[in-house]
């Protein structure tokens, strides 16, 4: 699992910095852009440090950073699609994906939690 999440939040980082190159050159595409770009490639960043945690409250400390990064992911894709800087179809499916990682990240905080 760990190997599939780095890959998937890897490919998840590129298509944000894909989709951020779409976005219109004004200053709402610029500071939406910077700052989706900020949350989204820190999904995998994060996830990758966790994975080297030296202590168990480092790696659910560093796991609680992923899981805020990708909610806040999902906050910064509303917003886009919500002024229409883009079209839904464009960020519905990085919005699923940001969903879903929101979730898995979630979940491994609260299992983390449990079992410490």
């Amino acid at each position: 699992m760990d190997r599939d999440l780095k890959e998937r939040t890897k490919k998840f980082a590129l298509e944000v910095i894909k989709l951020v190159s779409e976005l219109p050159k004004n200053t709402a595409g610029f500071e939406l852009g910077r700052q989706l770009i900020k949350s989204g490639t820190s999904v995998g960043a994060n996830y990758r440090s966790s994975q080297r945690g030296r202590s168990r409250a480092e790696f659910i400390s560093k796991l609680s950073v992923v899981q805020e990064e990708a909610d806040e992911t999902v906050f910064w894709l509303e917003l886009i699609m919500d002024s229409e800087l883009l079209g839904s179809e464009r960020i519905l499916p990085l919005l699923k994906e940001s969903n879903e990682l929101t979730a898995i990240f979630t979940s491994m905080v609260i299992n983390a939690k449990r079992n410490s």
